[in-house]
């Protein structure tokens, strides 16, 4: 899917940069490229792709500062990640067989805080994100089954 497929996107996005722009990235997708492919290009980490089946993909959301990655990231860095200070997010897309011409689609959000402090400060950061994020979920559902019908 591309940003302009889906509903409120931009509008969504835009609010959540505070109306500044920035680099390309999950949330300045450029127009007519798959938002997959901007997130694993710029912010997110490929961790697991079943073609046909499920998509999962990983970033750090709360970072200790100063701390550098040792190296290009991997999926098996990013799983092993247990040093105190880091929130870690990881964001799925999941398609099954739900009978005869049916399918479902679902996505879901885990996060794994290192220690109590980035569990806090990630409590405060989803607070004040997760009903926009909700609402971007749902209206990138709404498109992925326009576009399967």
């Amino acid at each position: 899917m591309t940003a302009d497929e889906i509903s409120l996107f931009r509008t969504l996005t835009w609010t959540r940069r505070f109306g500044q722009y920035g680099a390309e990235g999950i949330l300045n997708a450029p127009p007519h490229e798959p938002i997959l492919d901007v997130a694993t290009r710029t912010s997110f980490l490929l961790l697991v792709e079943k073609p046909n089946h499920e998509i999962v993909l990983g970033t750090a959301v709360i970072i200790p500062r100063g701390w550098r990655p040792s190296g290009r990231p991997t999926p098996e860095g990013f799983k092993s990640l247990h040093e105190p200070g880091f929130a870690l997010a990881a964001m799925n897309f999941l398609v099954e067989d739900a009978g005869p011409g049916a399918t479902l689609v679902t996505t879901e959000t885990r996060i794994y805080a290192t220690d109590a402090s980035a569990r806090r400060h990630f409590a405060v950061y989803w607070r004040t994100i997760y009903p926009g994020s909700s609402l971007l979920r749902h209206t990138w559902l709404r498109a992925i089954k326009r576009r399967a019908e």
